[in-house]
């Protein structure tokens, strides 16, 4: 039922015949008109008079409920919930609107509730965040490096480059705190703005036994045409993990991420 459904809505405006159907779906000639019969009952299929089928005013009706109450965050409060609960930690879902980045969702582990950042806080997009966003988009991450102010220096420019060649590898990034070796050999140092905080580097390489304080991982949830919908990342680590250790975790936050993205796409 699923596959006469499925190819009627590939072909949206079109009418077949029980034959067409037959013929382009491989099923038996009974096993395929009682499939359509069944669906015109119910409306999702309407039979015109020259004995074509096209799709039904129920599907209408179904589709514009789904399409008004459809929020890829129905599935991702469920997905997020565990991975808080997993690692001990918070995880936020936040979307890209325009140059700020908006937390929209979050999930807190029993020690992390007292969490301070409020849903619906907006971050300013800076060169260094682009990279979860703008990894698989190359023309879009050299536009926005291109128009920073103040302009980077190649540095700078390098250093991020390679932050969006980590992320594309790995699929998601990693920030750490107080790296024991030099911010430049490892990534990009993220400036606080008050000198009792931590130094917090993002990640452009990771060594499978070297120990990092890490601080959060971050990936992405692609949509039906493979862009960023938005992203997860869990925050407020409160232990040391090896570089093989956060490559476990960032493919647990990947597959969780796939599993919402499928959703989104209408796949299983």
């Amino acid at each position: 039922m699923a596959a006469v459904l499925d190819f009627m809505a590939d072909h949206p405006g079109q009418a077949f015949a029980l034959t067409d159907l037959v013929r382009a779906l491989k099923l038996s000639r009974a096993t395929c008109h009682a499939l359509l019969t069944g669906l015109v009952e119910v409306g999702y299929l309407y039979r015109a008079t020259d004995k074509t089928y096209v799709l039904g005013p129920a599907l209408a009706t179904i589709g514009r409920v789904a399409s008004e109450h459809f929020s890829p965050l129905q599935i991702a409060k469920p997905e997020m919930r565990r991975l808080a609960d997993d690692f001990d930690v918070v995880c936020s879902a936040m979307f890209q609107e325009g140059e700020f980045i908006v937390s929209r969702e979050r999930a807190a582990s029993v020690s992390h509730v007292g969490y301070s950042l409020p849903l619906g806080t907006r971050i300013k997009m800076r060169p260094r965040s682009i990279a979860i966003f703008y990894a698989w988009s190359p023309a879009e991450a050299k536009a926005f490096l291109d128009k920073a102010d103040p302009p980077l220096n190649q540095p700078q420019r390098a250093a991020i480059e390679a932050n969006l060649a980590f992320v594309r590898e790995h699929g998601f990034s990693v920030h750490v705190q107080n790296p024991t070796t030099p911010a430049e050999e490892w990534g990009i140092e993220i400036v606080q703005g008050d000198d009792v905080e931590p130094r917090v580097v993002l990640l452009n390489r990771l060594v499978a036994e070297e120990s990092y304080s890490l601080s959060s991982i971050v990936a992405p949830v692609f949509d039906a045409r493979g862009r960023v919908e938005f992203v997860i990342g869990l925050m407020g680590f409160n232990r040391t993990m090896t570089g093989a250790e956060i490559v476990v975790a960032g493919h647990q936050v990947k597959a969780a991420c796939a599993r919402i993205g499928d959703f989104m796409s209408g796949r299983s």
